[in-house]
């Protein structure tokens, strides 16, 4: 009889180390996710000797550390990242193929956020997030919480700030060009009163002049720079372009923290049963206006240096006004940097495609066999646009047709390959073209005018975890984008995005 009670104990604390065990990690209050565009893994590990230790050190030591995280992009920018890491789904699936689409009707280029229904508040811009066709982290979180939850969103641009908020957010913050004033849309039913009290007295837009001075006297990380002398850059009221040069330098990321410590302030993060949701962006890519010809310039590890005392700064207004221990840190990239223009005379490209050239040729050839027609509309963001209707009208099959200009297209020096992209699974269907060309490495796009360097894949993109459950690690495996939704999704219990079809990762200790 003693033996079986025995037994019957052991039986039962047994299964409740098992229960124990399966226990789900305790959920925080408040989710704090940093999007730093263009942030590079291994930029950052060259600047570890001028960091101080509670900035990016803190997190990585202390944190999860993913080393290398992809970005399944065709098309490689600012819209389709943010997309990404709030979908948990690539671009086929959440709409964002890219930052902007043509209007060929309109003859112009069209911002993906802009939606002609909703004015700006504090902006002359009118957008909202319904281009996007799936739910984000931050919908789902207030779905679940019957709108109890705070979502909030703040970026240097419009296409981040709404694509990270997402549908259902309380607000989405920009800095609005003009007036260097914080804006929003009035798709947002929110704008609260201490934003428009910041507008008024603290805000960028109220300051006659700004400067940025090199702040570290000897930089060593990257010791390739051809510029000898400290730099600095002033930013004057008579500047009408000084807000836009601004989101490219550290100010920008000191006004992101001024403002953010406003929410911690203000917004009633932690105060209900529900946990909530912060979404921060920062910007580490190059000062686009530098003299310099390379990507090894003072400014961009000027930059590095004062991010990390930004995020020192975060870190500090989160453990006083809210608390570590309730707080789950997400720090990621957007997975792609966008160089300098190659200004020296060392560098020279293996050949120069001329988009123009390219169109006009290939409707010649597609006249010569369909007829004097205009058969293509035009090119844009790699994209070659045929005209569809016409195809139809003349009772043209459109497989031939395409499959004619894309064997002409694959035929021009420079065009690697030529994808058609009613084959290609990772563009949603919306605004793409028909034809995207791939050029050859080192060919450089010559006869449009404004056209910046192509974005490159960042091989080293990191994504960090930190709080009071995660375990401390350094990953060197690559993982998805599109993970990050579907794990932030697990921690706060409640479902994944609606178009993610990724697993979670396993971020917490046991």
């Amino acid at each position: 009889m003693k033996a079986n009670r025995w037994i019957y104990s052991l039986l039962v604390l047994l299964s409740g180390m098992n229960l124990q065990a399966q226990t789900a990690p305790e959920m925080p209050k408040l989710v704090v996710v940093v999007v730093i565009d263009q942030l590079r893994g291994d930029y950052l590990d060259y600047s570890l000797p001028v960091f101080g230790d509670k900035g990016f050190k803190r997190l990585m030591r202390n944190g999860l550390c993913y080393r290398s995280v992809e970005f399944d992009l065709p098309n490689k920018c600012e819209a389709s990242s943010v997309a990404d890491i709030f979908t948990g789904a690539s671009s086929y699936y959440n709409g964002i193929g890219g930052d902007a689409y043509f209007d060929w009707e309109k003859n112009r280029e069209i911002s993906i956020v802009e939606d002609e229904n909703f004015i700006g508040n504090y902006t002359s811009a009118r957008v909202s997030p319904l281009s996007m066709t799936a739910s984000t982290i931050g919908d789902e979180l207030k779905i679940a919480s019957q709108g109890q939850s705070r979502v909030y969103a703040i970026a240097a641009n419009a296409t981040s700030a709404v694509l990270s908020a997402g549908k259902y957010a309380n607000a989405a913050f920009w800095l609005d060009e003009t007036t260097g004033q914080w804006a929003t849309s009035t798709y947002y039913k929110e704008f609260p009163s201490y934003i428009e009290n910041y507008n008024a007295h603290e805000a960028i837009g109220n300051y006659q002049e700004w400067q940025w001075k090199q702040s570290y006297a000897s930089f060593t990380p990257l010791p390739y720079s051809d510029l000898k002398d400290p730099f600095t850059y002033k930013f004057a009221k008579n500047d009408n372009a000084r807000f836009k040069k601004m989101k490219h330098t550290p100010l920008l990321n000191a006004e992101i923290t001024n403002l953010a410590e406003k929410f911690f302030d203000n917004a009633g993060f932690t105060r209900q049963k529900t946990p909530d949701m912060f979404i921060l962006h920062y910007y580490a890519g190059n000062y686009e206006d530098s003299p310099a010809s390379s990507d090894y310039n003072y400014e961009i590890q000027d930059i590095y240096y004062r991010l990390d005392k930004e995020i020192e700064k975060l870190l500090e207004l989160i453990e006083r006004k809210i608390g570590l221990k309730r707080t789950l840190i997400v720090l990621t990239s957007t997975g792609y940097y966008r160089p300098l223009p190659k200004q020296n005379t060392i560098f020279k490209p293996a050949g120069e495609f001329y988009p123009n050239r390219c169109t006009s040729l290939l409707n010649m050839y597609l006249m010569a066999i369909y007829g004097r027609e205009n058969w293509v509309k035009g090119y844009f963001d790699k994209q070659i646009f045929l005209n569809k209707q016409l195809a139809e009208e003349k009772q043209i099959k459109w497989n031939d047709l395409l499959t004619s200009a894309a064997e002409f297209a694959a035929q021009f020096s420079g065009v690697r390959h030529v994808t058609k992209l009613a084959d290609d699974s990772r563009l949603p269907v919306r605004h793409r073209g028909d034809l995207l060309l791939e050029l050859q490495s080192g060919w450089v796009i010559a006869d449009l005018p404004n056209v910046s360097p192509q974005p490159i894949a960042i091989p080293t993109a990191p994504l960090i975890f930190f709080g009071e459950n995660v375990r401390k690690e350094q990953v060197a495996n690559p993982v998805k984008a599109t993970q990050i939704a579907p794990t932030l999704s697990y921690l706060l219990r409640i479902p994944a995005p609606n178009a993610c079809k990724e697993r979670p990762l396993v971020v917490v200790s046991d």
